[in-house]
């Protein structure tokens, strides 16, 4: 749905999630995103509700789940001839809302609002929200550079970045790559050099070097250090076999899209055994990026999968715990 609607005076609203009634959780209505100038609730009737075994609970969301939402940056999203400067505001209504984290994601395929520059925008307004990226494909930046505006951003944010990163897609990503002057052959040991030259340029005090598989430096001047003391955490999209075993031994968390429920258990499960062989069982924290249909009732066509609003990632844990990683 675009911010701006078909017309110059339609909005794109978030849905409040305030704890009453209305909530999902409680399963007895829901509230959808009107486009108009007044939020627009609907009730679904109780049996039209999926049905759930006699004597079992449902924890509440928020016990085991972090909600976040993705902000719409893209000019098709906003909307022809309005301001894209609402999704400043989107930004700070989520917080408002409850929203857990904000996240913006990373192309060069169409017209949008460069990542760094709307999560900057975003953090100048926000105080509570992390603020992430998904996913950022760190090949179109210059990798050092990259570091220093990735630092900076954490430091203006109070810490509240995170990143999660992508070698993008075959066929789809190989312009971006193309563009940037980036060879499409060896991406994913490029990115795992550029990742592991980030994480050394913000603990490292002084001049330094680099050397890995793809990337090579001999001599790269004092680099800006984050506010977190090890950098933002940095999590991997991906989901074939060789992604799962390398965001089980380099990254800190993971983050699929769009998964099927079956493959997510089966992934997850690889990602944890990977983390466990190198050593480091409780590092990766697993997330889910996912879309949704908003609509009135649950009775849709399957036919009809073009999302009207998208929200995530979801920050999952399986145990009944909240997760502690700062939001």
């Amino acid at each position: 749905m675009p911010l701006g609607g078909s017309g110059t005076q339609r909005k794109l609203h978030l849905a409040d999630l305030s704890p009453g009634p209305a909530c999902a959780q409680r399963l007895r209505e829901v509230h959808t995103a009107g486009c108009s100038s007044r939020l627009a609730v609907f009730t679904i009737p109780w049996e039209e509700l999926p049905q759930f075994p006699a004597g079992g609970t449902i924890r509440r969301m928020d016990d085991d789940i972090r909600l976040g939402v993705v902000l719409p940056t893209g000019k098709a999203q906003w909307g022809e001839g309005t301001d894209p400067r609402s999704l400043i505001d989107f930004a700070v209504r989520a917080e408002a809302l409850g929203f857990a984290s904000i996240w913006a994601g990373d192309t060069l395929l169409r017209p949008v609002i460069e990542t760094f520059t709307m999560l900057s925008a975003a953090a100048a307004v926000t105080e509570r929200v992390t603020l992430g990226t998904a996913a950022l494909l760190p090949a179109l930046r210059r990798p050092v550079q990259a570091a220093q505006a990735i630092a900076s951003l954490d430091l203006l944010s109070g810490g509240r970045l995170a990143l999660t990163v992508g070698a993008g897609f075959p066929r789809r990503s190989e312009a971006e790559y193309a563009v940037s002057e980036v060879p499409w052959r060896g991406r994913l040991a490029r990115l795992d050099d550029t990742v592991a030259l980030w994480r050394h340029l913000w603990t490292t005090r002084g001049p330094t070097s680099f050397h890995g598989d793809v990337l090579h430096f001999d001599h790269i001047p004092e680099s800006t250090p984050p506010a977190q003391p090890a950098g933002p955490p940095v999590w991997l999209g991906g989901a074939t076999p060789a992604a799962l075993a390398r965001t089980g031994r380099l990254y800190d968390g993971w983050l699929p899209y769009p998964p099927n429920p079956a493959d997510y258990e089966t992934g997850l499960a690889q990602v944890r055994l990977a983390a466990t062989e190198a050593g480091r069982a409780q590092a990766v924290t697993p997330a889910l990026f996912t879309t949704l249909l908003i609509t009135p009732t649950h009775r849709v066509p399957h036919r009809r999968t073009r999302p009207e609003v998208s929200t995530g990632p979801a920050r999952t844990d399986q145990h009944a715990a909240p997760i502690t990683r700062r939001p």
